[in-house]
């Protein structure tokens, strides 16, 4: 066949898409249970370090199996569906550590109960509950984990993450000064009812709608990737309300 051919041509190419196509593949597939262990550590880590137990990735399975002592399952109802402990079920089949939130909001959304995960992490004589959250910033998804005291109410501390949020800007918000802003605060008013934690554009000092207990400064220029924390604290913490008032 002529190499210079139209046919030749086409056929070569075809070929060489194949070829690549299965090494990719072939890659893909090797390095797919390295890509779900990283990403097991990563989560790990980032449930610890919302207390602030900061660990190597190396640590980090070692530390959340001394540290998380129940992974609870809960609905929108409040209602317990699965509670792992001491590497066993106690109750129901689900662990919370595999919920994926992204697919669970999904069926809430869709008219579902759908499930939601809670970590209760003991350290120093203290039990703290550690909430996923979950939501949109500018450019893409922003999520992180907000752990509260024991009395359901104040926050012990939280971590922020995000896909593509601006350099500089929206990033920090997966930064420790902005995190550190949110220990203290609480979800709730004085008469019990759920507010959540705003991000104040301008600063919560210079405003009066929001009182400093329920807000934080929001990040110079970065309005809508801090509005886009705001919502996710009020819809995600807003899902475990009832399980709250059952419990708190």
């Amino acid at each position: 066949m002529d190499k210079n051919s139209n046919s030749y041509i086409f056929i070569y190419a075809s070929v060489m898409v194949i070829v690549v196509a299965v090494v990719l593949s072939s890659v893909s597939g090797a390095l797919k249970p390295l890509q779900q262990k990283n990403k097991k550590m990563e989560k790990e880590q980032n449930i610890l370090s919302s207390i602030g137990i900061n660990t190597t990735p190396e640590e980090a399975a070692t530390l959340y199996l001394d540290n998380v002592k129940k992974e609870i399952v809960v609905d929108t109802d409040g209602n317990i569906v699965s509670v792992y402990a001491d590497g066993k079920f106690e109750t129901g089949d689900v662990r919370a550590f595999n919920i994926n939130l992204k697919k669970q909001y999904a069926a809430i959304n869709g008219g579902a109960k759908g499930q939601l995960p809670i970590f209760v992490i003991e350290q120093d004589g203290k039990t703290f509950y550690v909430f996923p959250v979950l939501g949109k910033g500018l450019w893409g998804p922003i999520w992180g984990n907000v752990a509260l005291e024991g009395d359901y109410n104040t926050v012990y501390g939280a971590n922020y993450g995000h896909e593509g949020e601006t350099p500089g800007l929206g990033a920090e918000i997966a930064d420790a000064p902005f995190s550190d802003m949110f220990k203290g605060k609480q979800i709730f008013d004085e008469q019990g009812k759920f507010v959540s934690v705003a991000v104040v554009k301008g600063g919560v000092a210079n405003q009066s709608a929001i009182l400093p207990s329920h807000g934080v400064d929001a990040i110079s220029g970065s309005t809508l990737t801090c509005d886009g924390v705001t919502e996710m604290l009020k819809h995600s913490l807003g899902l475990y309300v009832e399980y709250i008032k059952k419990n708190k």
